[in-house]
């Protein structure tokens, strides 16, 4: 078994250290084989230099894919997902939100449990959250969960974790229909995911809220975005 992850990075220069370390440490003792794909979205710092420094140290399969200009987080993920040669294909954040201990949960849910999709999920039983985003944040989220339910019918609290485990099969026959490059792309692959009768399970993960977010919603267009983006994804399909 091989598994690829991706972490898609937007002038990570800073955050992506400690993932990287933390990762690579994860991966090296397990008894898969691995790669690490970072996709840098038209970074303009060093981003792709501190990982090909990483790169040339590790024992890990570890590669840079970088372009430009800025092109959003979905079109990262898409790029990298589609670039990766693993048997399981995980995304995860740059900021190390979710540790990466928590991807043997969404492992089993595949390996084990024969599912074709696992998704880390903050609003489950078993979950924790050690840091919050702001009580306006979070509110949003909730009334941006529950229009998403009503109008894409899908029955999942937690959409927007980027933590998210697919089968090759599953990676293959969905990012290649991706149509968004926004950070709306998750609701869109999991509807795709229900279309084509692919089986997703959730498993909860522990998840901290890290500051100097790169994706921020400080404005009432930003907010306004993220539903017209999610009321496009029916219609673009």
């Amino acid at each position: 078994m091989k598994i690829s992850i991706i972490i898609p990075a937007y002038n990570e220069e800073d955050r992506i250290v400690r993932t990287l370390e933390q990762t690579l440490a994860f991966l090296s003792r397990q008894n898969y084989d691995s790669e690490i794909i970072v996709v840098s979205d038209g970074s303009t710092d060093n981003t792709r230099s501190v990982v090909e420094r990483f790169a040339a140290a590790s024992t890990v399969s570890l590669r840079v894919v970088e372009y430009f200009p800025n092109a959003g987080k979905g079109y990262a993920v898409k790029t990298g997902m589609l670039a990766a040669t693993g048997d399981i294909v995980m995304f995860m954040d740059a900021d190390y939100a979710v540790p990466i201990e928590d991807m043997s949960k969404g492992l089993q849910c595949i390996t084990t449990d024969g599912y074709d999709i696992a998704i880390g999920s903050r609003a489950i039983s078993g979950a924790s959250v050690i840091d919050h985003q702001n009580f306006f944040r979070e509110l949003s989220a909730k009334l941006y969960t529950l229009i998403q339910t009503v109008y894409l019918g899908i029955f999942y609290k937690d959409t927007q974790c980027g933590f998210k485990l697919f089968t090759r099969n599953a990676t293959r026959t969905l990012f290649s229909r991706q149509k968004l490059n926004s950070v709306i792309f998750d609701p869109e692959i999991l509807w795709l995911a229900r279309r084509h009768g692919f089986r997703v399970a959730q498993f909860p993960v522990a998840w901290r809220h890290v500051g100097n977010s790169r994706i921020q919603y400080d404005s009432l267009r930003k907010s306004l975005f993220v539903f017209q983006e999610l009321f496009r994804i029916r219609g673009l399909h």
